[in-house]
Formats: C-alpha cells, structure tokens, sequence
C-alpha cells in the first residue's frame, strides 16, 4: 500500500484528492498538511471527509512514498523541491513547473522562478497527450484546468493538421475555481444569477495553452528552423458561470483547406478524426450532441463534441469537465497511476453525479 502526502489539503483541490483517493486499492493518505488549520483533526476542516483519523501538519510527517502539492505557485515549488532532490515522487497542482521558459514564469509573476534547475526534469502531467513522458518521470506538472478544457478539445484536430493557426478558447467556469479564499466577486450575492468575462489582458492559463498547442502543431520543427516560433495564436476569454463546479470551452478555429472533405461531409469525417484519435481512452469520450457540464460532475471525464461550421469553415468543439476532478485532483490521480504502472482508472472509475 502506498503511503501518501497531501500538501494544502485545506484547499479545494487538496480536499478533493482525499475524497477520490479514499477509495483507491493501492494508496493510503498518511500525512497531510495545511497551512492555517494546522493542528487541527481533518474531519474538523472537512466534515465530510471524517472517514479519515488524520491531523492537518505544518509539514508532511514521516516517510512517504508519493506527494501531491497543492499550494498556490511560488509556495507549491518552494515545498515540493526537497522532496523531488531526495526522490521522492510528485505531482504539483500548481503552474510552477507547467512552463518550460522560466523566463515566462517571471513575465507573468514578476519574480525568479523557486527551483528552475527542476523544469528540465518535469513532465506535462495531461496523459492522453503525454503518457510516455509521464511514465517516466518523477516530477509532473498537474494541467491547469482552462489548458485541459481546450487542449482536449483541439489536439486531434491540431495533430492531423486540420485547423489553421487563429484559436479561439471561450470557457465558462463555475466559482471553485477561484479557490477557497475570499473575494467579493465569488460572493453568493456578486456572482449568482449573473455571467461575467474577466482576464481580458491575459489569463495566466494563456501560456500553458499556447505553448502545448505548439508542441502538437505539425509546422513546429519547421517553423522553429525558420527560426519563427510555432504558428498557433490564441484568444483565450475565461467567464465566471454561477454554480460551483464545472468547465465548458466552445474552441473555435478555421479549417486549412483540403484536409477535411467539403461540404456536409466534414462534419461525419472529423467526428470521425475525434473518435479514432480517443479510441481506448479511459477518460476522454466523444459524444454525439453538445455536453452539459452536470454530464461530468464529480467524475474524471471529459466529454468533446466536434462539429464544423460550413458557412464559416470554421472547427467548433465543446467540451466539458469538472474542474476539480479532470481539471485537478482527478487527473492528479490519474497522473500518480500512470507514474507508478497503475491502471489509469484506478480509484476514478466512477459515473458523474446528477442532478
């Protein structure tokens, strides 16, 4: 049985990784910490975890053999770098390791990256994209949850060279992903009954979109030989949505001529493209009319409707996740499993909670 660490199981995302992992056959949590209810018994933080006899720490207690961070950035990395020196096994939530150019982290934060000398050696934890490089690593940046939204989306159609370079990414997320901390505009009385766009200038999900979207672009190597970075250029609009859990992304993006038949042909054949692309995967299904986000609530699917606009010639892709699961804790999980040689369904394999 292994023996697992939470660190910040106060937060949304710490406190989801110990409902799923509750029921895993091969893990138990033995050490979890917190920053400002340390001391105090889990189940007096979390009534609904008191299936757990464990204490919020200071710092992870005694020897484990894997470690899920999540800490806010900066803090995620500051903590997790002494465990991954030692050996340790982690996965991070946080976007501390997402990006490959510390000179990114220090544009979008203004500080020094905590542990540069650790991004070489981390892996872009979304596994249907990136199972090899999961597999072998220690160290694997959990996604973002907007990122998984649009990634999941689009790879199939990047990959086969479909789509042009101009995206368009609109998601609408429900108020936990803001967290656990207070803000007027996540109050009761300021989001409900309402829908609101923030992040115009810049999301800091931006990035993380853009650079695994370049890695996917078939241009790539050439473009990086003309000594041009990769094609794609996205616009990236977050909403806040009035209910607690849940991502939908509508992804836009125009189709290169000759690769999809024309007409009302390209519907059937690139629903084809997205069904032979997920053929096998555990927790990416294609669905044959647009998701709802109560279709993936609690659970670590990701549902993906493909269609084309034939008067525009323009993809359009929906998807749904839960941000909290697929889009966290879930995939963290999954991420862990993979790692380890697990089955990848392991302690997720669960339907979605409705109504």
């Amino acid at each position: 049985m292994l023996k697992i660490g939470i660190i910040n199981v106060t937060g949304y995302a710490g406190a989801e990784l110990a409902r799923l992992l509750y029921n895993h056959p091969e893990a138990r949590i033995t050490s979890v910490t917190g920053r400002s209810e340390a001391g105090k018994p889990l189940a007096a933080v979390f009534p609904h975890l008191a299936c757990y006899d464990l204490t919020v720490e200071p710092e992870i207690a005694g020897s484990v053999d894997f470690v899920f961070s999540a800490l806010p950035h900066a803090a995620s990395a500051q903590a997790v770098a002494p465990l991954v020196r030692a050996g340790v096994s982690v996965v991070d939530l946080s976007v501390d390791f997402r990006w490959r150019n510390a000179e990114t982290y220090v544009e979008w934060y203004g500080n020094s990256h905590p542990a540069p000398d650790l991004l070489p050696r981390a892996a872009y934890g979304l596994t249907e994209l990136n199972r090899d490089a999961v597999r072998a690593s220690k160290l694997i940046a959990n996604p973002g949850c907007y990122p998984e939204s649009a990634l999941l989306a689009l790879a199939p159609a990047v990959k086969a060279g479909s789509i042009g370079p101009d995206i368009i990414v609109d998601s609408k997320s429900g108020v936990s992903g803001a967290g656990r901390g207070l803000a007027l505009q996540t109050h009761f009385g300021e989001a409900a009954e309402s829908v609101s766009a923030y992040a115009l200038e810049g999301h800091f999900h931006l990035p993380e979109m853009v650079q695994e979207l370049a890695r996917m672009w078939p241009q790539a190597e050439a473009d990086l030989e003309a000594g041009q970075p990769p094609s794609p250029k996205v616009t990236f609009t977050p909403h806040l949505i009035p209910m607690t859990r849940g991502i939908l992304s509508t992804c836009y993006a125009p189709l290169m001529p000759g690769r999809l038949p024309a007409g009302e042909a390209a519907g059937p054949a690139v629903r084809d493209l997205y069904h032979e692309f997920y053929a096998g995967e555990p927790f990416v299904k294609v669905v044959d009319a647009p998701p709802a986000t109560k279709h993936t609530r609690g659970n670590n699917m990701c549902l993906v409707y493909p269609t084309v606009d034939t008067r525009t010639e323009r993809l359009v892709v929906v998807s749904v996740l839960d941000n909290l699961v697929k889009g966290a804790a879930g995939q963290a999980i999954q991420n862990m499993n993979a790692m380890l040689g697990l089955p990848e369904t392991l302690g997720l394999d669960a339907p979605a909670v409705y109504p």
